[in-house]
């Protein structure tokens, strides 16, 4: 599938913060579909159980895919959680390429919805989730320095990725 666009990383962010050296600086791209796609390796820094990421690291990376996809429409709306319900289906392990896709379910002007799921190579379903938000400005979440937000726009060349073994209908 087309990707459109890959979306800013930032500096310090647990999951996409590119200087910050245990996050995992995951990429996100905007597909044509209107998904957002993630290709992302977890740390042993990351572990809990031996050879197995930590839940809230897992819940944290869905967190953060379905909150991106409001950015393929609305690119300076930010979404604070009010709500996640995660399932854990196997284990997550570190080292290892992974998966994850995340789309809009719903979306009204105060609040937003979606799904996502991390999957592994073989495209078996490792974790989902259901994630609703309230849309914020930034200027309503907190003091935030230019320095701290997406301030990396990084064009890797990626133009096309096959998702055909990761769906989340």
């Amino acid at each position: 599938m087309k990707v459109i666009k890959r979306q800013r990383n930032s500096r310090n962010c647990i999951i996409c913060g590119l200087d910050n050296e245990i996050s995992t600086k995951a990429p996100f791209y905007e597909m044509e579909d209107k998904s957002i796609v993630t290709i992302f390796k977890y740390q042993w820094l990351h572990q809990s159980y031996p050879q197995r990421v930590h839940g809230g690291l897992i819940t944290a990376m869905l967190d953060e895919l379905i909150g991106r996809a409001l950015w393929i429409d609305e690119p300076n709306t930010y979404g604070v959680t009010t709500n996640i319900n995660v399932k854990f289906r196997k284990p997550v392990p570190y080292d290892e390429t992974l998966y994850g896709v995340g789309k809009l379910t719903k979306n009204t002007k105060m609040f937003f919805g979606g799904i996502g799921k991390i999957f592994n190579s073989n495209g078996e379903v490792l974790a989902e989730a259901e994630i609703n938000y309230i849309k914020q400005l930034t200027s309503k979440i907190g003091e935030m320095k230019e320095e701290d937000e997406m301030v990396y726009d990084i064009d890797d060349g990626v133009k096309e990725i096959n998702i055909d073994k990761f769906k989340i209908d």
